[in-house]
């Protein structure tokens, strides 16, 4: 559901250098699970004078569920850490290697993971909210709204996810359209155990869902129907398209050379500082 994995890496490797490098402290490699794929970073803010725990985000990256790697979301972890969040980018196990549900499992272990040791590096445990971009965006959704996943690791959604954002997120994407998603999801007659969208109730936890308006990779109605069902049944969600924004731009626009073009950062912000709950209050 991204571009090429050259094209990928190459923008990405320009925003990242472009990060402004004060603000924030980057840890990395943290295992926590045996693959080689099970690993994350953490971007802490710098100390703030006021003290106490920061609210942190768990964030997906994309990738068709076939690429990916957390160095190339530097940008992203800097810019939510410069914000005062606590930010985890997590590697995951992807196809060929494996497919459905295995790259929900590995994110349920990351944020096991999270719960257990964020403490440590100034993060409160019971303030953490997830983002997902495209494929990540898919993720989070579902460990957000389906709960065995993080019941399978001891977590209870309800209580661990205060909010969830999800950017460009394919969350009602049936009938498949390529051999390789046929081929990551399984059996067709299994095929809505997939879907996102067919897991909202009323107890999910707060959803804020955007999408660019020119985006041809994940088609925007995926985030309209998404916050339709979540409204139908109870549940809080918002959405907002941006004019004139592809699929790459909407993450893009969280470094600042891109920042200019749509409020992405600023507003997932907003909804992130909203839904943080009583932890010390994330900076400007």
């Amino acid at each position: 559901m991204l571009t090429r994995r050259s094209a990928l890496f190459s923008a990405a490797g320009l925003l990242n250098a472009l990060i402004w490098p004060f603000g924030y402290v980057v840890s990395h490699n943290h295992a926590y699970g045996s693959a080689p794929r099970q690993g994350l970073d953490i971007y802490t803010p710098s100390p703030s004078p006021h003290g106490g725990p920061r609210p942190v985000v768990f964030f997906i990256y994309g990738g068709s569920w076939e690429d990916g790697d957390k160095s190339i979301y530097r940008f992203v972890g800097a810019a939510l850490a410069a914000h005062g969040f606590v930010t985890v980018i997590a590697d995951y196990r992807i196809w060929p290697q494996v497919g459905f549900p295995v790259f929900l499992q590995d994110g349920a272990m990351a944020l096991r993971w999270v719960v257990d040791n964020i403490a440590r590096f100034g993060g409160d445990p019971a303030s953490i909210q997830l983002v997902g971009h495209s494929a990540g965006a898919y993720n989070a959704a579902m460990l957000a709204l389906d709960p065995p996943w993080l019941e399978q690791v001891g977590l209870d959604p309800r209580q661990t996810v205060r909010g969830f954002v999800g950017l460009a997120g394919p969350y009602d994407f049936l009938p498949l359209d390529t051999p390789t998603l046929k081929a990551i999801f399984g059996p067709p007659d299994q095929l809505a155990q997939t879907q996102p969208i067919n897991f909202v109730t009323a107890a999910a936890p707060p959803m804020w869902l955007a999408a660019g308006a020119d985006d041809t990779t994940v088609n925007p109605g995926n985030t309209l129907r998404l916050t339709a069902r979540a409204r139908a049944v109870g549940a809080r969600a918002a959405d907002k398209i941006y004019p004139g924004i592809d699929h790459r731009l909407l993450i893009g626009a969280f470094a600042a050379p891109l920042r200019p073009l749509a409020p992405v950062l600023r507003d997932t912000v907003a909804f992130l500082r909203i839904h943080a709950g009583n932890t010390a209050s994330a900076t400007a």
